[in-house]
């Protein structure tokens, strides 16, 4: 029996009518006069998208008071997966062409504007791992219905519950993507996604956001801590005997530098593919957990300021005395901080006098740690100081390396100022075996998505089973033009790197001689693999299961690539 429309209360608007109810028993309001729409809940609460609420509680249809309950009790809501989007992703599979059955899509960095020629994919794994891995529910499905229709947003109910149904709640998609490690030129696709389902084609879309997210943010620490690295590699080639201890050149200070605990652990496992220094615990258990590795990152002892400063400025040499008492041991490490009054007098009158022979009796290597003041200026004038109290040795290019200390700067660290302080070291004849940074919010935290002006663009639609190009190009901007048609990256040839991005039709078009010298470099990541059951009686199919199939990779892979 169809409902009559009935007039609320609303405290702004003097008339507000029941204009539709929808199928699962929610109702939508709208004015009057059309100027104010949304929907309310039971209890009178207004919506972020609504200015009307209901007098009579009851006047919402008892079949849907536990869904909308539940919605807004739920704890569990930022765990559901579908939600994963952008709201508007949850109106756009109403908005292709008619007979649309089929969606491709990829990532690239569409250009950099600090100087940087490559970028160094990283992450995917995680992402795929973490959430590719588990099949959504029944559960999620409702909830995401009811916070929907809340929300003002179409939900595609029909749509999310054939993939549970056909799929077992996993995704119909499949993402090819760079061997992560692997440098790669700006301006190719370095990931692709495509969905060619008829009934869910969409989903290539609806992934983006969380796809983009997983992808951008890991691959630019990455590709931050890389370029650091040739960097570091390219002074120590000039100024030392050996790259031997590059791998701990630069340490991640960052975990308390970001914005939350998953972004500590993406982008510290990110620069642990091209260093193995690290505070940040959960970069490191991510890269343990995810990559297959027992331990992914080292670090040492050290001293922070509370530790010094709780002795009180009088005996500040008797915290450094305890720091070597505990810690200085034959071939052992130990770092402190040493700014806490007066560096300089610290280098000199402490650590180059009243505790020197301590130091070096004990076999270990002191590192010292200035904390403030320009980088440059503090740790040329720290090594001067070290080099008169501490004496040093000539290597077999000629650079001075200190005896018993070196030193480790973490305060102010960037691209930059690394270059500055290694090139100030080699003109006053300091090799760069005397120093190691540590970067902190500058690595995790320092970058953006338009650091490397990452994008995620559909480049073809299948409609009626055929595969049309699909691109943009506005006049306004000529570096947000996307590339057409189904893609990949192919190293172009046998010698030095020539990769190019190239059309699938292109590459089938060659003929045999030409594709023994054109190879693809993405590779299938996720995919679903469907398992036929049969009766144990007679072998007859017996039905089957769909379960994602995820490429691993070993993090020492990773990192051999991140060195080709």
């Amino acid at each position: 029996m169809e409902k009559e429309p009935r007039y609320i209360r609303n405290p702004i608007l003097e008339n507000v009518e029941v204009v539709e109810y929808f199928p699962q028993g929610d109702c939508y309001y709208k004015s009057i006069d059309g100027t104010c729409c949304g929907a309310s809940l039971p209890d009178g609460t207004l919506l972020q998208n609504a200015r009307v609420y209901i007098e009579n509680p009851n006047y919402i249809p008892d079949d849907v008071k536990p869904q909308l309950e539940s919605m807004v009790e739920s704890k569990n809501t930022l765990d559901n997966f579908i939600l994963k989007s952008d709201s508007y992703k949850f109106s756009h599979w109403l908005q292709y062409p008619k007979g649309s059955d089929g969606y491709f899509g990829y990532i690239e960095s569409r250009g950099c504007n600090n100087g940087w020629k490559h970028v160094v994919p990283f992450g995917l794994s995680i992402f795929l791992k973490k959430y590719m891995s588990k099949p959504f529910t029944q559960e999620n499905i409702d909830e995401a219905d009811a916070f929907m229709k809340l929300h003002g947003e179409p939900f595609n109910r029909e749509g999310w519950e054939y993939i549970l149904k056909k799929y077992n709640g996993y995704l119909p998609i499949t993402i090819k993507s760079v061997p992560e490690g692997l440098p790669m030129p700006l301006h190719v696709p370095l990931l692709t996604i495509e969905c060619v389902d008829p009934k869910v084609f969409w989903l290539g879309s609806w992934a983006e956001t969380s796809l983009l997210r997983a992808f951008w943010y890991t691959t630019t620490v990455c590709t931050l801590s890389w370029h650091c690295k040739q960097i570091i590699k390219e002074e120590m080639l000039q100024t030392c005997d050996n790259l031997d201890g590059l791998a701990f050149k630069l340490h991640d200070f960052g975990a308390r530098g970001v914005s939350s605990g998953e972004s500590a652990g993406n982008g510290g496992a990110a620069h642990l593919v091209n260093f193995m220094g690290s505070d940040t615990v959960e970069g490191i258990w991510t890269a343990n957990k995810f990559y297959n590795i027992l331990m992914a990152g080292f670090s040492i002892p050290a001293a922070e300021h509370s530790t010094i400063t709780s002795w009180g400025k009088d005996e500040e040499v008797e915290a450094y005395r305890n720091m070597l008492r505990q810690y200085a041991k034959p071939g052992a490490l130990v770092a402190v901080v040493s700014d806490s009054y007066d560096i300089f007098n610290a280098c000199d009158k402490l650590w180059g006098d009243a505790l020197k022979q301590e130091v070096i009796d004990s076999g270990a290597v002191l590192i010292i740690r200035p904390d403030s003041g320009d980088p440059e200026e503090v740790t040329l004038r720290c090594i001067e100081i070290l080099g008169n109290r501490f004496g040093w040795t000539n290597n077999t290019k000629g650079y001075k390396v200190l005896k018993n200390v070196r030193l480790i700067q973490g305060d102010g660290i960037n691209e930059r100022s690394i270059k500055n302080i290694l090139a100030n070291f080699r003109v006053h004849g300091w090799s760069a075996d005397n120093i190691a940074f540590g970067m902190g919010g500058m690595l995790l935290q320092g970058i953006n998505r338009d650091t490397l002006e990452f994008a995620l663009k559909c480049s073809a639609i299948r409609i009626n089973n055929v595969w049309m190009d699909v691109s943009k190009n506005p006049v306004t901007s000529a570096m947000k033009k996307s590339k057409a048609g189904r893609l990949s990256s192919y190293q172009v040839g046998h010698g030095e790197p020539n990769i190019q991005a190239m059309r699938l039709d292109e590459y089938e078009a060659l003929d045999d001689e030409r594709k023994n010298h054109v190879a693809e470099i993405l590779q299938v990541a996720y995919e679903l693999s469907y398992t036929e059951l049969f009766s144990k009686q007679d072998m007859t199919p017996a039905g089957g299961y769909y379960r994602p199939v995820i490429k691993g990779i070993n993090f020492e892979n990773v990192r051999a690539n991140s060195n080709r």
